[in-house]
């Protein structure tokens, strides 16, 4: 199958499910199976799907070679949970399935999901932070004119030093006497700063579906940025919030094995497995994962960019975003990537498990705690697996403080206390950028949309299997006759004549030859 990246923007997680269930729907091979006596056709088995979607996976640049044979098994129970394929006598909604030869097909339904439709008035207020304060807003306005926005993009203390002042020589006539700001001038400078970049570095037009300006925290950023160890790492003023000592411990024994400073007891056999199911009990409990819900929606988006070409631009995102969490949320995720990372890594320790290497038991362990939706998405496990494994990588990188956006931000500052900026000659306060929204629609637009968008989705179907080279014809045309019985109507509207089917296959049309009326034969009879 065609191996498509699904780009940032909303609502990712539910694209990313119809890209795959569309992917195996057309393309896992159907055939002929025996089963207690009984002949079932156009059917496979779980351990054949499970062989054919865990190959399918691993090549696809969304989730990466880091997906288990046990990833997909659980994902294959999504897919008989949510009618992606039923049993062989029609059945499904229970996760029965395992990898064996139970037989299984796939239903007459199409298995994709409708988008969630977006209320207009949660996006209009995802704009409000940006028009309360208009001061800060038209002093900035240049920042986003003037900033690339193009993919690939590596921000420098030197870049931005150099794009900052271009923007204060640029505007130099314009400058007024020296005034002073205020904390909340100075926290919109944060928050619109890291906001353009952040879209500069996604590559999209507006951030409004992928993250609501109000849940970018100025004090949060200002915190993370300045109150860490020599070492990068957060250090909370508030000991309450932090990681409690025994736990603290606990990472310090595993990420130092075999030295230790702080673990005075003795060791025993299968000590180690203990330590480390402890530090795995408290992370599993944690009320939220440690990039937060509301975030969600965003570090989805950013897994799109986790391909080799580009890695810089998606380690550059992560660390601004990285920045936006609650400081202990912060400090946990940065002492927890350090250990997983460090004993990844380390030849000495010891096997924690019996069937599963570190690395993979590492990721498969604590993604739930790193990376979940509030309300449980079917591809959850994947997606968090995937970032998981790449903050393991770049957690260095990814998790220092980006000398930058500190330069840039300061660069701002002095760029609001020189003055206003004024239209040359008039001595009138530029206006304010707008902002676009989607206009509400009535409920029966809205329904005919959701019909439209169906019918879309299984032409979508049709035409992938018609373009899949690597179906054998015998299996095209089998697949063909099945979406005509199922869905006629659209059949026939790709295929209006019999000429445009047989065209498709380099098929002549059949002419039946004349019947040609011979005199039948006199026989004499062979009495005499």
């Amino acid at each position: 199958m065609e191996n498509r990246d699904v780009p940032p923007g909303p609502y990712r997680a539910t694209k990313l499910w119809n890209e795959i269930t569309t992917s195996f729907r057309v393309g896992m091979p159907l055939r002929k199976h025996r089963q207690h006596f009984k002949k079932y056709g156009n059917c496979f088995t779980a351990g054949e799907a499970v062989d054919w979607l865990y190959d399918l996976l691993r090549t696809n640049s969304n989730f990466g070679p880091e997906v288990t044979r046990q990833q997909t098994i659980q994902l294959l129970r999504k897919f008989l949970k949510n009618h992606v394929i039923e049993d062989i006598k029609g059945k499904w909604g229970t996760e029965n399935l395992d990898d064996n030869s139970q037989l299984f097909r796939f239903p007459s339904s199409s298995p994709l999901k409708t988008l969630p439709r977006r209320h207009p008035e949660l996006r209009k207020n995802s704009i409000e932070n940006f028009s309360k304060d208009k001061d800060s807003i038209f002093k900035l306005r240049n920042l986003s004119r003037r900033t690339p926005k193009k993919h690939g993009l590596h921000f420098s203390q030197e870049n931005a030093e150099k794009m900052n002042c271009e923007i204060i020589d640029e505007d130099q006539e314009n400058l007024a006497d020296n005034r002073e700001i205020s904390q909340k001038d100075v926290e919109e400078v944060w928050r619109y700063v890291i906001l353009i970049y952040l879209q500069t570095i996604l590559g999209v037009s507006s951030l409004e579906e992928v993250i609501n300006p109000k849940q970018v925290m100025p004090q949060y950023i200002m915190y993370n940025m300045t109150n860490t160890s020599k070492h990068g790492v957060v250090i909370l003023q508030d000991k309450s919030d932090d990681l409690p000592h025994w736990v603290l411990s606990a990472m310090k024994c595993l990420a130092n094995w075999p030295r230790s400073n702080d673990m005075n007891n003795p060791t025993y056999i299968g000590f180690e497995r203990d330590v480390f199911r402890t530090i795995a009990d408290y992370f599993l409990d944690l009320p939220e994962p440690l990039l937060t819900f509301e975030y969600y929606e965003l570090f989805v988006n950013i897994l799109g960019l986790l391909q080799p070409h580009l890695e810089r631009v998606a380690i550059d995102a992560l660390q601004l975003c990285c920045l936006l969490l609650p400081p202990p949320n912060r400090r946990k995720l940065q002492l927890l990537m350090r250990m997983i990372s460090r004993m990844s890594q380390n030849v000495d320790m010891p096997q924690l498990h019996d069937a599963m290497g570190t690395r993979s038991l590492m990721i498969h362990t604590f993604s739930r705690s790193v990376l979940r939706c509030a309300e449980e998405v079917d591809l959850d496990e994947l997606l968090a697996a995937r970032l998981v494994s790449f903050l393991m990588d770049h957690q260095q990188e990814i998790l220092q403080v980006p000398s930058y956006l500190q330069a840039a931000v300061e660069k701002h500052l002095d760029y609001l206390r020189k003055g206003h900026i004024k239209n040359p000659g008039d001595g009138v306060i530029a206006p304010l950028p707008t902002y676009s929204y989607c206009k509400q629609i009535s409920a029966q637009e809205f329904d005919e949309q959701k019909v439209s968008t169906s019918q879309a989705a299984i032409a979508e179907l049709l035409e992938n299997i018609i373009k899949n080279k690597s179906l054998p014809l015998k299996e095209k045309r089998r697949k063909l006759k099945q979406f005509q019985k199922e869905y006629p109507l659209i059949y026939q509207k790709r295929f209006p004549t019999s000429e445009s089917e047989a065209a498709l296959f380099g098929d002549k049309p059949t002419i039946k030859q004349p019947m040609l009326f011979l005199k039948k034969p006199k026989f004499r009879s062979l009495r005499y």
